[in-house]
């Protein structure tokens, strides 16, 4: 009894030593670090990235829905962010907030008009670094039909090889504030608030 247990110790011990340096060479792949990420070119992972937007309701509450299906590009320069490049497109018909009445009226002519225009877009025009993990990302944003310049600020959270996919991937987190109104979306302004918080959360997959 105590050999079989010895045996199993020493086999749980070498299983660590083995592991141990596998582990430290998976951390020591992932960076936080912009100026380490791989340059190139990216897509957006669409089950792992969306944008929620929050708007004041009548003075009571902050509500809030989500665009959850979201596809797009970013062309990055690791070394010079300034001539890194992002283009989204935005599904406007697939707005959820989990309420089937909400959802329906939210695409009719009153709001995004969806049958009018199924899709939004960002340009970014500008990169610009603002920190050791942030950006301004100003760019062109068409919704409803109208494109203003809109800028989002985006934090880099890391990147390396995706655990489950093994493909390189990078992350970030992002928050822009729109006036609904520049975009023609004017019904119920101010009862419902004119400005509408956008919280962007992606992961990009490089392509090449």
């Amino acid at each position: 009894m105590h050999r079989r247990t010895a045996l199993f110790a020493a086999f749980g011990l070498i299983t660590t030593l083995v592991a141990a340096p596998l582990a430290v060479q998976a951390q020591a792949a992932l960076t936080r670090a912009p100026a380490e990420v791989q340059s190139g070119a990216y897509k957006f992972e669409p089950s792992h990235a969306k944008i929620t937007w929050s708007v004041n309701h009548f003075g009571y509450s902050t509500y809030t829905g989500q665009f959850p299906r979201l596809e797009g590009t970013l062309k990055l320069d690791a070394k010079d962010i300034g001539k890194s490049v992002v283009d989204v497109t935005i599904n406007t018909a697939a707005v959820g907030t989990l309420d089937e009445a909400l959802d329906k009226h939210l695409k009719t002519a009153d709001f995004l008009d969806v049958e009018k225009f199924p899709t939004a877009t960002f340009k970014s025009t500008a990169v610009k670094q603002t920190g050791e993990r942030t950006a301004d990302i100003t760019g062109d944003l068409t919704l409803h039909g109208v494109t203003k310049p809109v800028v989002v600020k985006a934090t880099f959270n890391q990147a390396g090889p995706n655990p489950m996919s093994k493909i390189y991937t990078l992350g970030f987190d992002a928050r822009a504030v729109i006036k609904r109104s520049d975009f023609g979306i004017k019904t119920y302004v101010p009862a419902i608030g004119d400005e509408v918080t956008l919280v962007i959360e992606a992961e990009l997959q490089k392509v090449d």
